[in-house]
């Protein structure tokens, strides 16, 4: 369904419990309220002409302005006033979306092999083992010896580190 605005049309296209996705049509000139989403970001994807979004920061008194044309992306956080422009007419993708917390797993086990074939353990499993090859059965103990002897595990990407409960 589309619906008119001063500075043009915008098409819903998808709208779900994640995302939302919209079709921009904009005018020359064309200019969106100066507003901010609590708990949305806000992406814009030019396809076609030129568009300028304004973003007002909170932690300084500057309004920072990123120019986009055709393959052109940004995005803004929730919280920030934002606004675009339409520096020449064309077609804009709009997207909204909550973003969740990446970091949210709880693991009550690291995982294994699930035949009793040769298991390689990596570094982060333990790291007096690192490279050797076990059993399924062993590795099943070794992981219940990681779990009782640590209160984190991290993965092999060191920024994701998991606290386990007790």
């Amino acid at each position: 369904m589309k619906a008119g605005k001063v500075w043009g049309t915008t098409e819903l296209i998808e709208a779900n419990g994640a995302l939302e996705f919209h079709r921009l049509e904009m005018i020359e000139g064309g200019v969106c309220s100066k507003h901010l989403h609590e708990f949305k970001w806000n992406g814009f994807f030019v396809e076609s002409g030129k568009l300028i979004v304004r973003v007002w920061q909170k932690d300084y008194d500057l309004v920072d302005e990123t120019i986009i044309g055709p393959g052109g992306y940004t995005r803004v956080k929730p919280g920030l006033y934002h606004q675009f422009e339409c520096l020449e007419a064309g077609v804009a993708y709009e997207l909204y979306w909550a973003e969740f917390n990446h970091s949210d797993i709880k693991r009550e086990t690291v995982g294994f092999v699930s035949k009793d074939e040769p298991v390689l353990l990596t570094e982060e499993a333990n790291e007096n083992v690192s490279g050797v090859p076990y059993t399924l059965s062993e590795a099943m103990k070794r992981e219940k010896n990681i779990l009782d002897q640590r209160s984190t595990i991290t993965s092999h990407d060191p920024t994701i580190t998991v606290e386990l409960e007790e």
